[in-house]
């Protein structure tokens, strides 16, 4: 049980800094009007994507744009829990999909409450202008990044032969 509850923490913590974040910076911050962390390359700035990654979906109609993301929201958040509740599940995948999980929840809470992601960490890199984005697209973005690597260097899991206990009762 302690187990389980340690792991359950994971995609919470993901979502509740996401989501304390977000608040800081919308009780703080004014639409597209940056607040200087390192000037010429850090800046805070408040800014409302209604699309999907990069702004892609943002000139679909609305009811478009809701239908694909609740549906692609509910399969991504049934599947990666599935994958995250396995018992035979390694535990560098079970971080990946910790956050990932979390990233997700944090983004289509966003999308419920505001009807748009909330992205605020806003780079500059020798003169490119990154896309503005938030703690939640962080943690999908770690969260590929550490699955690729489990299932690049991790070995293959065969059903049952996982010694971590089950997560599902």
């Amino acid at each position: 049980m302690k187990r389980r509850l340690i792991w359950l923490l994971l995609p919470a913590a993901a979502l509740l800094l996401d989501w304390s974040s977000k608040l800081w910076v919308l009780a703080h911050l004014k639409p597209h009007e940056p607040m200087t962390v390192i000037p010429g390359f850090f800046y805070l700035t408040l800014g409302f994507n209604s699309g999907a990654i990069f702004g892609s979906f943002a000139t679909a109609p609305v009811w478009v744009r809701n239908l694909v993301f609740l549906v692609a929201g509910v399969a991504a958040v049934g599947y990666f829990g599935y994958e995250f509740l396995k018992a035979n599940t390694p535990t560098l995948q079970r971080w990946a999909l910790g956050l990932i999980l979390g990233g997700a929840l944090g983004n289509g809470l966003d999308r419920i409450n505001h009807g748009a992601v909330v992205d605020f960490l806003d780079f500059i890199f020798f003169g490119w202008h990154y896309w503005t984005f938030n703690v939640a697209d962080s943690c999908i973005v770690c969260g590929a990044i550490l699955m690729g690597l489990s299932l690049f260097f991790g070995k293959p899991v065969e059903d049952g032969n996982c010694k971590e206990e089950s997560l599902i009762p």
